[in-house]
């Protein structure tokens, strides 16, 4: 549910008060109180918003002071809403113990931005690989150790996924401020907020209270992640064992309105396309094929270039990739596939017509992605450096 100025509350616009787990977003005055000004409560049982009446007086200020404390404390009553829905997780988890947590990871990520553009999409697909493997508990993160190959080190990670020196830095600054107290998990969680909000302009508050997990397996990678030639089926199944909706995992799939892609994972669909010799992909844009056979060789040159995933914005996080799926310009066959079925077909079509609406549920779904089977309270640890365990 969605409270704006328009309603009829009798008030005007002023800094908006965010509810976070609801995304409820609520602007208030203490002005002009009118005889009968209607505030707001939250039911704690059915987390539902209900006005109430609060009276006024103008010739006696009691009871404008009476309905301003009222609404003080139902505004406070408000900002609880952050409060562990998922284990420990909670928006200003470290308001106390280390409150300068969110602005070193803005400071650190927008230095990395400034050294590589392509830092944001690089610390998006950071968090996606972290919490689908084993949740989010920074395993991705653990070096290989002598007969333990890490998730890293699988062919699906590396050399592919960036990203662990920009959480270093930003650790290295934490535990400088706040030893052991701020965990790696939470770092990429926030890591990943602030590359939406750079490349997206968009910016969502997140939970925070995760621990280190102590396992990292590079067996576990390809079991979990969902591959660039999954079908929709596949792709719903594996976005369904993490919890996720047909819906999210449409709207997590725009995440690849940016960043990059090495040719390998796609070269299948410029050449002998089902073993047929020298054939491409017929549902593919065909001049978006002879533009890729000009940057991917086939494959036995021994090269594997990188190309945009989305050749228009390539650094904005924007509605761009849905325009390029529904014109047979999905880089990726995962992401072609969408067009496949009718359902998935319809959430393409819907994002296109509208931008902003799929930013706020990819802002949601990306809230949900950061709870999945997280460590909290005395599981796991706090790491002193994000590449080993304590």
């Amino acid at each position: 549910m969605k409270l704006s100025p328009s309603m009829p509350m009798n008030t005007r616009a002023t800094r908006p008060f965010v509810c976070t787990e609801t995304q409820v977003r609520i602007e208030l005055s203490l002005k002009s109180l009118h005889p009968f000004h209607r505030v707001l409560s939250l039911d704690r049982r059915t987390k539902h918003m209900k006005g109430i009446m609060v009276p006024y007086s103008s010739t006696h200020g009691r009871f404008a002071m009476a309905g301003s404390l009222v609404l003080f404390f139902l505004l406070m009553e408000l900002a609880s809403v952050g409060l562990a829905h998922n284990g420990e997780l909670r928006v200003r988890y470290y308001s106390r113990t280390c409150p300068s947590v969110e602005d070193v990871v803005r400071n650190t990520v927008a230095k990395a931005v400034a050294r590589d553009p392509g830092a944001p999409a690089a610390l998006l697909r950071l968090h996606f690989h972290d919490c689908f493997v084993r949740g989010c508990d920074a395993s991705v993160l653990l070096d290989s150790t002598p007969g333990n190959p890490a998730e890293k080190d699988s062919p699906t990670n590396n050399p592919s996924l960036k990203g662990f020196d920009v959480i270093d830095e930003a650790k290295s600054t934490l535990e400088s401020q706040c030893p052991q107290v701020v965990s790696c998990a939470d770092i990429v969680a926030f890591a990943a907020r602030e590359s939406v909000r750079i490349a997206g302009g968009f910016y969502y508050p997140v939970p925070a209270g995760r621990r280190d997990g102590l396992v990292s397996k590079e067996s576990e990678v390809n079991q979990n992640l969902p591959m660039a030639f999954f079908n929709v089926k596949q792709l719903e199944d594996n976005f369904a064992r993490k919890g996720f909706s047909l819906e999210d995992m449409v709207m997590l799939s725009g995440a690849h309105t940016i960043g990059d892609s090495h040719c390998s994972a796609f070269s299948n669909r410029l050449y002998n396309f089902k073993n047929m010799t020298n054939a491409s992909d017929p549902f593919m844009d065909q001049t978006y094929v002879s533009d890729l056979k000009s940057k991917c060789p086939a494959s036995g040159s021994g090269q594997n270039p990188i190309v945009s995933l989305d050749p228009v914005t390539p650094r904005t996080l924007d509605n761009q990739y849905y325009v390029n799926v529904k014109s047979h310009r999905g880089l990726l066959s995962s992401d072609q596939a969408l067009m496949d079925r009718a359902d998935t077909a319809r959430m393409v079509l819907a994002n296109i017509n509208s931008g902003s609406m799929w930013l706020q549920k990819f802002a949601d779904a990306m809230v949900r992605m950061g709870k999945i089977e997280v460590l909290t309270g005395s599981q796991g640890q706090i790491r002193k450096s994000c590449r080993v365990v304590n």
